[in-house]
Formats: C-alpha cells, structure tokens, sequence
C-alpha cells in the first residue's frame, strides 16, 4: 500500500498507551500523514491520536470481582466500537494490549474483512493458554515484545514478528544513577528503598498498607535508610493516608510520577507485580516483588498460572533471581525480611550483586531493539499482503 492507510487503535491502561505511543512515532514515519483514531491515552493524543474514549476507561485489576463491577460499562464501549468500525472499516486495526477486550474485537473485524494486528502477545506462555485459539481466529498478525514468542505462536499457525521491547530502548543500558539522585534530592551516598505498590485502585487497597507496614520494619531495622515513592496523581491522597497508617506520616519521599527516575535512583526497590518489575530490572535493581489481591482473583488466577513465576524478571530469565511473596506469603515481615536481605548483600555480597547486574544487562541487550520502525514494517507488510 503507497497511499496513507486508515488505522483504528485500541489501547488499555497507562503502559498500552506508552506502547501505542511508539508504535505511531514508527508508522508517522512511514506515513508522515497518518490518521488514527479509537480509544487511547495523553501518549496517543500527543501524537495526533483521536481519542474517541479515553483508554483509562479500559482499566481494571484483578480476574473477577473488580471487572464485573465494571464490566457492563466496558462492553458498552466495545459494542458501541465495534458497530462504528464495521461501518466504516479502517484499513488495519491495531489492538494494543487489552486483550480481554480487544481480541473479540478483533475477531469481528477481521472475519468482516478488515486486517488486524495484534501488539503484545498474550503471555500464553504463563497462563491462559486456551487463549491461543482466541489469537488465531483474531489476529492477521502479532507484534511480539519477547524474543521466544513468535516461534511458540508459529506452531499454531499464527504469523508474528518479534520487535522487541520498547522498554529496553527508552531505558539506557547504563542508567546514571548520580542524575537521578540529584534530580530527586537524595545524595549520592544515601542508601534508597523505592516502593512501588502498583498504580490501580484496587492495588492502592490491596498492596500499598502491606508494603509500607513493610517498610516501617525496614526503618525500624535501618533508620538510615531513605524510602521515596512515585504515584500517579489520582492516587496520592490515598498512597499519603497508607503511608501515615503505618506510621510514616513524614517519612517517606512522595514524588508524582518519575517511576524511572526513582528506579534509576534506588539501591533496592519493593515493587508490585506487572510491568514495572521488568522496568526495575532493566535498571538493574535489585527487587523484591510483591502482590496481594481479592481472594477470589486470587484462587481464579492461579488454576490458569502455567509456570512458578509471576515477575517478569523471573519468567524472562527462567529462575527466582529476585524473590516474590504473593498473596498470603505477602507479609509485612516477609517482605521486610527480603529487602533487608538485598540491603545486607549490597554491603557484603558483592559476588551476588554482581551475578545480579550480569543477568540483568543480558535481558536489557535482549529486548533491545528498534520497536517502532520494527513494529511499523511490519504493519506495512501486513497492508501489502494479500493472505492477511
């Protein structure tokens, strides 16, 4: 296709922004006219992006409870989407993420004639691997962030392309820690607890008061050390409400935003599960990740969990190289215990440490690649090929 194509985008939550965000800086640069439109967020919108709903809409937490709570708003969304689309059919439908919402849609569209891409492949390789089936009748073709991805998906009759993780390009191979910490206020000898407790409403109610019940006993033990955490604005009031209930009113940094200047910073980070923990080691921090959910999630999620692991940085490297409490393991002592533990080998385990940053630089190397100028040519062939 030589002429500008019609491109529809569905992005979920903050981190599917980001990704869409990119991967319209590649596809402007193929198509400097390019228009796009559906649901998306500020990345999206700063990059000429029409946002018909805002991708906010589209997030939830957990496997269950949360989502039927909202579950009849979303479809309504997705209803409303799909009839204006099968109206007037983009010449290709990217959905990013989201795929609970966004591979039924994507079925629809493409059995009605329309090319469909999917960006990010569900982690059938963790949980879910019924969904397979689900990709297959849904997608023409699926942008893959992680190296083993598009061989699994071939087995199944399902083309793909690996374009590596957008990430590992915005965040450097070498952080400089000494900026981040002058940007941040700290000194450069301070010793840095970052806490990242999630950014969700239910995650604010189900991690934060165990994280920062953690890290009183973390201060208790070391009172020297510095506790800073990034939170989006909507969340602050109550993030600043946790942190006084477990009796750090005052003494704990809150900073908006800057998750990867305060990741940068840090000497050690105890950190949500998600995509974060994947930043956390991309900065080659070391971490102790932590989740905490409704009971029912809980028990729904982990019949469909595939593999020992839940933090990426563990899936990625095929080994518990950084610890995980979950659920009822996620405890304020448990999790104190393993910070302290990662505090005591900076100072006397550096064979560790150093084994640490070692598989973490080999992850970062990688996923290191040119995501959107990757991710764009191989939407062109797509648009170019007849079998899509």
């Amino acid at each position: 296709m030589t002429s500008t194509p019609r491109i529809a985008m569905v992005a979920g939550e903050t981190s599917g922004d980001l990704l869409a965000g990119l991967l319209l800086d590649g596809l402007r640069g193929l198509w400097p006219g390019l228009q796009a439109c559906g649901i998306g967020g500020p990345q999206m919108a700063r990059r000429g992006f029409e946002a018909w709903w805002p991708s906010e809409r589209l997030a939830v937490h957990g496997y269950s409870i949360e989502v039927f709570r909202r579950l009849a708003g979303i479809m309504a969304i997705r209803r409303q989407l799909r009839q204006r689309l099968l109206q007037d059919h983009p010449d290709v439908f990217i959905g990013v993420d989201a795929p609970d919402f966004n591979l039924g849609l994507e079925a629809d569209l493409r059995a009605a004639g329309t090319r469909t891409v999917h960006f990010v492949c569900p982690s059938i390789w963790a949980w879910r691997a019924e969904r397979v089936e689900k990709i297959r009748r849904a997608a023409s073709h699926v942008l893959c962030i992680f190296p083993f991805e598009p061989e699994l998906l071939a087995r199944h009759g399902i083309r793909a392309t690996y374009v590596g993780h957008p990430l590992a390009g915005v965040i450097p191979l070498v952080p400089d820690r000494a900026a981040a910490r002058a940007a941040l206020g700290l000194a450069p000898d301070d010793r840095v607890l970052a806490i990242l407790p999630g950014s969700r409403s239910a995650e604010v109610q189900y991690i934060t008061p165990k994280f920062f019940e953690a890290a009183a006993l973390v201060q208790q033990a070391q009172p020297a050390i510095k506790m800073i955490v990034p939170a989006v604005p909507a969340m602050q009031a109550r993030i600043e409400q946790a942190a006084g209930a477990a009796g750090l009113a005052g003494r704990v940094q809150l900073v908006s935003g800057q998750s990867h200047a305060v990741l940068a910073a840090c000497d050690v980070t105890l950190i949500a599960s998600g995509t974060a923990t994947l930043e956390a080691a991309l900065f080659k921090r070391p971490m102790v990740i932590g989740y905490h959910m409704h009971p029912l999630s809980w028990r729904l999620m982990r019949r469909k969990q595939l593999q020992p692991w839940v933090g990426l940085p563990n899936i990625l490297s095929g080994d518990f190289v950084v610890p995980e409490l979950l659920q009822d393991a996620a405890t304020p002592q448990a999790l104190a215990a393993a910070v302290l533990d990662w505090f005591h080998a900076l100072d006397h385990d550096a064979a560790r440490m150093a084994a640490l940053h070692h598989r973490f630089t080999a992850l970062h190397e990688s996923l290191r690649r040119d995501t959107p100028q990757l991710a764009a040519d191989a939407i062109q062939k797509v648009l170019a090929d007849p079998r899509a």
